[in-house]
This record gives structure tokens, sequence and C-alpha cells, in this order.
């Protein structure tokens, strides 16, 4: 089998359309795995109006939760059959020609095993809100994660198809708080020191809506996450494969704005308890006491 696609599944509010867009693929050589998060939305219920040999169905008899959901992508994953992976998430969609267009992009890169490609960025209408940042056809691991840190590589994570054997032998998916930044650190890793390619058609639609992630959860938990992906691009760039210096002061950069941004989204929640927050539990959210003085001197000055 070439493609194992998983949805991790908790809301059901749009996971009719997300199978839909899957099941019309005009490459057909896949299976959809879907493993049901403890959902009290009727998941089931939608499924039963699809019939087609290629779904796999699994229900945990826990949940998992927003914050180890990661947990529930790695679930998906150990059960793939597929040469390739791909997580879908669960209120989004892909274009019909999603998988014939990624084996273009595999035939032109066979050694490989991290490829991506454009998207489009949809409301909860499904109307086209904006286009993601074009990044190049390939990049060098390195360069790779010089674009992300400086923001030119826009992402998610079911832009991305892996082979799946670059994520089973790392672990699966790398496990952040709410999988935050997960994808990033995941790409990091499977790409090792081979790169990475891209195909510049926008053939996934993020869905931006008021249930995901990235609207509802905790401001510290997705500090905690950034501070696990930091650590790991930190060891990364003091190995001794790595020796670029543009990339070690870009990353200071980004660590220096990770914290401030952190800081000014708890002082805009509450001014005096957020600073009093911060600088009780600057250990634990990896910040000092000049970010707080800097973000505070920008702000009230």
């Amino acid at each position: 089998m070439k493609y194992s696609i998983g949805i991790p599944t908790f809301k059901g509010r749009y996971f009719e359309e997300c199978i839909e867009s899957i099941i019309n693929q005009s490459y057909s050589d896949f299976e959809l795995i879907i493993v049901n998060d403890c959902s009290p939305d009727d998941i089931e219920g939608s499924l039963a109006k699809f019939n087609d040999p290629r779904i796999r169905y699994y229900k945990n008899s826990v949940n998992t939760g927003a914050e180890n959901v990661i947990d529930n992508w790695n679930k998906c994953l150990s059960l793939a059959n597929g040469e390739y992976f791909v997580l879908m998430g669960d209120d989004d969609k892909f274009e019909p020609n999603y998988l014939e267009e990624f084996n273009k992009l595999i035939d032109n890169y066979p050694d490989l095993d991290v490829y991506h490609c454009g998207i489009k960025i949809i409301n909860e209408e499904s109307e086209l809100i904006e286009y993601s940042n074009n990044c190049p056809e390939f990049e060098t691991t390195n360069d790779y994660i010089l674009n992300c840190i400086q923001g030119r590589s826009e992402q998610f994570i079911s832009d991305f198809v892996y082979r799946s054997s670059a994520l089973k032998n790392n672990n699966g998916f790398y496990k952040l708080p709410l999988a935050w930044c997960s994808d990033y650190t995941s790409a990091f890793i499977a790409c090792g020191d081979k790169g990475i390619a891209y195909n510049s058609k926008p053939l996934f639609m993020y869905r931006k809506n008021q249930y995901n992630i990235t609207s509802t959860s905790s401001l510290e938990l997705k500090r905690l996450a950034h501070i696990g992906m930091e650590k790991w691009v930190e060891k990364y760039l003091d190995s001794s494969k790595f020796n670029s210096n543009i990339v070690k002061l870009e990353f200071a950069k980004y660590v220096i704005l990770s914290r401030e941004g952190f800081i000014k989204q708890v002082i805009g929640r509450d001014k005096f308890k957020g600073i009093l927050n911060c600088i009780i539990k600057r250990n634990y959210f990896d910040i000092s006491l000049n970010n707080i003085l800097s973000v505070c001197f920008k702000k009230f000055t």
C-alpha cells in the first residue's frame, strides 16, 4: 500500500467534509485510519454514511485529551501499513489531486523522507481566506529550519507526507503539549540529513475556526511546547554536523521574540497579575527578568 492517512478525530462538525475529500482522491491506493478519541459527537453516525473498504475505524477506551493529543497522532501512525503517512485534521480538507501530486513529487525526489505542499486557509464556511507562503522546491534540512524560524515556511500538519519508517524509527511524532510545535519538530527530525521537497500547488485546505487548538488552548501549555521545540533545535545546532552561524544567530533572535511574545500575551490578559505571574514563574516559562522588563518598557512607555 502506498499511503496511510490517519485522522485522530474528536470534533464532528466538519468530519463528513473531511472524509469526502479523502475518499474522492484521484489516486486510490491508500487506507484511511480513523481513531475516535471518545468524541461526544456522533462520529460513528457520520462514518456510517461512507461505505468504503479502505476505511478502518477504531475508538479509544479513554480520552487522551487535547494536552496529550500527540498520543492519538502516534496511535494512528502505529496502525499504518502504507509506505507513506499523512496525518489529517478532522476539520480540514484535501484537494482531489492531493495524493496524485505528492506522487509526482516523490518520483522527483525518491530518496527523501519528508514532502510538503502549498496551503489554502479557509474559514468555517469553506471560503478562501489566504494562501500560504511559497517555499523552494528543495531545501536542505538546515535551510528548512532557517526558513521556519524566520517565519517564511508556514505549515500545519496535513500538508506533509512522511515516509512512514522515518517517523516510526524516531518514536513517532515528537511529543509536546497540545502537539503545539510538534509538526515543526517532527519534520526537522524526519528530514535527517536529507532535506525536504515541496509542491507549490495549494493541495491542502486548513480550516481556521473557533473550535481548533489554535483558537482555544492555554497560553501556558503553548509556551511549554515552544520551550520543548527550542530545546530540540538548540541540541541540533550544537551537534557536530551543524556549522551554520547564520542559523544560530537567527535562532537566537527567534528565542527572544518567542519569549517576549508570550509575555505580551500574558500581560495582555491582565496587566498586573500577568507581570507578577511572569516574574514568579520565569524559570518555569524559560523567560528572564530582562525579557519581562523589555516588554514592559516597550508596552508602557
